[in-house]
């Protein structure tokens, strides 16, 4: 989950989340964006590659991308997510620090009191700190920063709640329940804290892909214009676009966006400019360049184009962008490494130019530090965090030490 979430989902055998979470209960290509349109009923079309709208304002920057460079030195808090119930599981939140020059982690603390926090987010004034509770009875839960003080649980509504995020307004918090294919919202006070949820949208159609039993919604999270909110949804190959009445918490779908059939669409990240997402597809193994429309909340979703890892099922996990737009990074759960994108065209074209090695097994989930210049990925069978040095020139990526060992870790969340 986006995102990060899920051991691998084939349709083979292996760990999928439905096989999990059950568990956990019981015990060089290019691709071009076609033009943002209404989405099209045979995602085979292809149209010409529109204009990129001019960048504006970005009210949700930090969904796609660091955005206000911090001072590089000293240590600063690191927060892990882990399942709790799993062989080899932690006992809550995973607490540590690293040195913001050097990449160094240290520390072992734990947050106690969270059953299964698989992911992570913090509100935007850094005070409360969000988790998920990946259970069949789904929940999330805030935490009061910084003395890591537990301020209560809500339902999200929804069964396995994979992915969570923070309004830019910090006044609600978006949550995808996967298991029952649902996303929710829930009101945030001034202390932080959540209120009952206010929505609770489910899936319903269309029909599942292949090889899918229902909707899985696997990400929801805020476009960089603020006024629009989109759900990924893997089960049933589409992103949902939603308007959030900020007054009241409800949800009212606007527009929706279909992948190929069998794509199992999992995460989005957005290019700054905002005209512009990248969508990683974790059950064919495949990235796709988005455009967005600000005006309408319409994604418009491009041609499938190579992860870089082979013809094997590699299940991508999560994309991210640098801040200036040059750079994306996918993380390969099946082939243990991170892919490396040159973004062209102001957003609308990735290039691939190589994969690293993670050093690591099952990178669930990558996040920059808030300067960029760190980046964390959670690897979650080889219990470790792996940090590495991001070039701010050519987004190369360089191992910074030894990878840091926390039980099950499928979230980094560095603040």
């Amino acid at each position: 989950m986006s995102s990060g979430a899920g051991p691998s989902r084939g349709t083979g055998g292996g760990w999928t989340r439905r096989r999990f979470v059950g568990a956990l209960a019981g015990a060089a290509a290019i691709a071009t964006v076609p033009a943002c349109a209404a989405p099209r009923a045979d995602p085979a079309e292809t149209t010409p590659v529109p204009k990129a709208p001019p960048p504006g304002p970005s009210a949700s920057a930090a969904a796609s991308a660091p955005v206000s460079p911090a001072p590089a030195s000293g240590p600063r808090p690191l927060f892990l997510g882990t399942y709790t119930s799993g062989d080899g599981g932690g006992k809550g939140i995973g607490v540590a620090a690293y040195d913001a020059a050097t990449g160094a982690v240290t520390g072992g603390g734990v947050v106690t009191g969270v059953d299964n926090p698989s992911f992570l987010a913090a509100h935007p004034d850094g005070r409360t700190l969000y988790a998920v509770d990946e259970q069949t009875a789904g929940a999330v839960t805030a935490v009061r920063l910084p003395g890591n003080e537990v301020l209560g649980s809500r339902s999200t509504g929804g069964s396995g709640p994979c992915h969570l995020s923070v309004h830019p307004s910090g006044r609600w918090l978006l949550s995808a329940n996967y298991a029952s294919g649902s996303v929710a919202a829930h009101p945030i006070d001034a202390s932080g804290a959540l209120g009952e949820r206010t929505d609770l949208v489910t899936h319903t159609s269309p029909a599942p892909g292949p090889g899918q039993q229902g909707p899985h919604a696997h990400q929801f999270v805020t476009a960089p214009d603020g006024g629009h909110l989109l759900a990924v949804d893997l089960g049933t190959d589409t992103v949902y676009s939603y308007r959030l009445d900020e007054t009241r918490g409800t949800l009212t779908e606007v527009s929706r966006a279909r992948t190929r059939p069998g794509a199992g669409p999992r995460h989005l990240t957005f290019h700054p400019g905002g005209g512009y997402a990248y969508l990683a597809n974790e059950v064919d193994n495949t990235v796709t360049v988005c455009g967005y429309d600000p005006a309408t909340g319409r994604l418009s979703v491009g041609e499938p184009q190579s992860t870089g890892t082979g013809s094997g099922t590699s299940y991508p996990a999560q994309l991210l962008v640098t801040s200036n737009g040059s750079y994306a990074f996918l993380a390969n759960r099946g082939h243990n490494s991170l892919t490396r994108y040159a973004i062209e065209a102001d957003g609308a074209r990735l290039r691939l130019l190589d994969t690293v090695p993670v050093d690591g097994d099952f990178p669930r989930h990558i996040a920059f530090s808030p300067d960029g210049r760190l980046l964390f990925a959670a690897n979650q069978r080889s219990s470790t965090v792996t940090v590495f040095r991001v070039d701010q020139e050519s987004g190369e990526l360089r191992r910074v030490g030894e990878p840091f060992a926390s039980p099950l870790a499928v979230c980094a969340l560095p603040l």
